[in-house]
Order: structure tokens, then C-alpha cells, then sequence
């Protein structure tokens, strides 16, 4: 990844943060993108940017093409998260979901594709998750999100193969990430939440970051041209297998 310019939707916490540290100790140059405003200083440039507005992602991908020359990776990461069923989930959640989750991928990849064309070897990753593989209670509407963009992965390696440009996606399980440990402080037991979260996964653990990224980087490496349309399960087997830890 040495010199490689990485651009991380959703750069500032979580996944999009273990991508840009990986990146980072990898020799890469990464950029931040994130809806939230970054630190005052810091090794890595920060960008607010809402996934939502086209404009400002034109301008943002506009700015960092003209410092670096080109765009060697997208990585869309951003993503907006709501639980419920069928019947209550709003039809509003539906489509703020869609918005960031489908659309915010798609002018991404609208914005930054000019500056990808200028990579010897342009990539671009987008973040699942195993609810697009697994049915999960109560996400609907999040996992048919994440059912498109799998969708949309295929769709845009196909038309962007002739160009060598590779577009894949990583299907992360459940990631032991700061929000999550915020959600399990908020369970009337902290430590029976996160044993039920790692529960999910037939490894018996939640997913470390560090692993997604890893994930993220191989899809990313300018050696590994012949992948693309694939998606990477990295979800401790929930969508490939079916037993548990419990069998």
C-alpha cells in the first residue's frame, strides 16, 4: 500500500478508523471523509463530508485529486444503522437508510471515479455486512441496504473491468467496535449483551476491526488485480456455515 491515496468514507471511529491506522502503518496516504468534524491536527487529512450531499463530495474528491494527482482507492464505509421490523420501521428510516447506505455509496463512486481512472490500479471496497447474507431480526430495513450494495459491487465491476478498475466488498460480522460497546453500556447487563453479540458468530467472538481491515487491504493491494465483484465474508462464519457456539 506504500504511496497508495486511500479514501475512507465514515473515516473517523469504528471500522473506517482500523482502515485508515492499517493504511497508515502500511506505508498508504488515507483520507478521511466523515460527516463529523476532525481534530484540530492530525497526521491524516480530514474532510467533513455528508455522504448525502453530491456536492460536497465532488468538491472533497475535486480537492484531494488536485493535491495527489489521483485516487488509488475508495473505501465506502459511511453508513447509517436502524432496528426494527416490517411493520415498525418508518417508511422515513427506509429512506435515510437508502440514502446513505445505497445512494451515499453510489456519489462516492460518481465523485471519486474521475481521479480512479488516474491510478495505475484504481479500487474501490464497499462495506457490507452479514445481514445482507443472514436474516437478522429487526434490520430490515438495514439489510436490504446491505443486500444492494453486494448488488451494486457486482454491477459496478462489471462496468468498470475493462478500465482495471476492481470493485469488491467485505461482509463484516459482528465488529467489536466503540458504538457497540456504547450499546452494550446501555443493557441492563454489560457483560450478558456483549456474550450475546459474540454469541452470533459460530467463532464464538465478535469480529476485531483490525480483521475488516486487514480484509480491506488485500482487496485494495495493487498486486491483487484479478478479484473483483467478490464479497469477503470476514464474520466469524455466520453466512457460511450454521452451527454455534451453543451446537
Amino acid at each position: 500500500m506504500r504511496d497508495r491515496v486511500v479514501v475512507v468514507t465514515g473515516g473517523a471511529g469504528g471500522i473506517g478508523q482500523a482502515c485508515v491506522e492499517a493504511v497508515l502503518a502500511d506505508g498508504g496516504l488515507p483520507v478521511v471523509l466523515d460527516a463529523a468534524p476532525g481534530p484540530a491536527s492530525g497526521t491524516v487529512p480530514h474532510h467533513q463530508a455528508d455522504v448525502t450531499d453530491s456536492a460536497r463530495l465532488t468538491e472533497v474528491m475535486t480537492d484531494i485529486g488536485a493535491r495527489y494527482g489521483r485516487i488509488d482507492v475508495l473505501v465506502n464505509n459511511a453508513a447509517a444503522v436502524r432496528a426494527g421490523d416490517i411493520e415498525e420501521t418508518a417508511l422515513e428510516d427506509w429512506t435515510t437508510l437508502w440514502d446513505v447506505n445505497v445512494l451515499g455509496y453510489a456519489r462516492a463512486i460518481r465523485a471519486a471515479l474521475p481521479y480512479l481512472r488516474a491510478s495505475p490500479a484504481g479500487a474501490i471496497v464497499n462495506m457490507s455486512s452479514f445481514t445482507a447474507a443472514a436474516g437478522f431480526r429487526r434490520r430490515v430495513a438495514y439489510a436490504t441496504t446491505k443486500g444492494a450494495i453486494e448488488a451494486m459491487t457486482r454491477a459496478v465491476a462489471a462496468d468498470l473491468a475493462a478500465e482495471g478498475i476492481t470493485v469488491n466488498a467485505v461482509r463484516p460480522g459482528t465488529v467489536d467496535t466503540a458504538l457497540l460497546a456504547s450499546l452494550a453500556a446501555k443493557a441492563p447487563d454489560r457483560d450478558a449483551a456483549r456474550a450475546t453479540y459474540a454469541a452470533r458468530q459460530p467463532t464464538g467472538r465478535m469480529v476485531d476491526a483490525a480483521e475488516i481491515a486487514h480484509a480491506v487491504l488485500f482487496l485494495a493491494d495493487p498486486v491483487n488485480r484479478s478479484t473483483t465483484g467478490a464479497v469477503i465474508a470476514v464474520d466469524g462464519g455466520i453466512s457460511g456455515t450454521r452451527s454455534t457456539p451453543m451446537d
